[in-house]
């Protein structure tokens, strides 16, 4: 009788000793995961898409056809400000020191690497500051607002006709011209795009698009 007593004691210590054990690495477990959970600068916190603020800093970078104003300051001689539209390759073209790439740049950017350009080869001090112009295009011909429109980010023929209130009911939807600021065009059969079977040509500031009336 004792020797079964004894049995039943040890396998009740047994027992609690290895519910114990499972008590124990539960609480562990558990307390390992809200430690990882809180770390702030742990992979899970690095994981994930990026904010979606793209569209913010896409806008205050330069585009082709923006009009870039460069004023060269604290110089002896008074210089007037260069202005001009970024060409087609994405430049500018400054005196004294030639092409600047200026599309995709901020006007920090771009005031820093003009700077860097004329001090110290050409000029000992310097002061340069970039404004940019509005951002237009302009849409003519049988559309029923024509004009010029403001660009406010990306933008297409079909959505720009859109804009100046759509064709008027003389008009070729099938001959529509994009002229961009180097003088290429491109003819866009606008019945196509909207229906799906052409694509929806971009547009950029200082583009033309030419919608020209149809032929009976």
């Amino acid at each position: 009788m004792k020797s079964y007593c004894a049995l039943v004691v040890r396998g009740l210590a047994v027992c609690g000793l290895l519910l114990a054990g499972l008590l124990l690495g539960g609480c562990r477990s558990s307390s390992d995961e809200i430690m990882f959970s809180d770390m702030a600068n742990g992979p899970s916190a690095m994981s994930g898409p990026p904010p979606a603020n793209g569209s913010a800093s896409d806008a205050a970078r330069f585009h082709v056809g923006d009009t870039i104003i460069v004023t060269l300051s604290g110089l002896p001689t008074t210089i007037d400000p260069h202005q001009e539209p970024i060409k087609e390759d994405g430049t500018i073209t400054m005196p004294d020191i030639g092409k600047v790439q200026a599309a995709g740049k901020t006007a920090g950017e771009l005031q820093n690497e003009i700077h860097d350009l004329y001090v110290p080869r050409i000029y000992t001090h310097l002061t340069v500051t970039v404004n940019i112009g509005d951002r237009v295009y302009y849409v003519s011909g049988e559309v029923k607002s024509p004009g010029r429109q403001l660009y406010v980010g990306q933008t297409t023929v079909n959505q720009a006709i859109t804009s100046a209130g759509d064709f008027t009911d003389f008009a070729s939807h099938k001959n529509v011209m994009l002229i961009r600021v180097n003088g290429d065009r491109t003819k866009v059969n606008v019945d196509k795009v909207r229906n799906g079977r052409a694509e929806d040509p971009p547009i950029y500031p200082g583009d033309q698009i030419i919608v020209h009336r149809r032929i009976w």
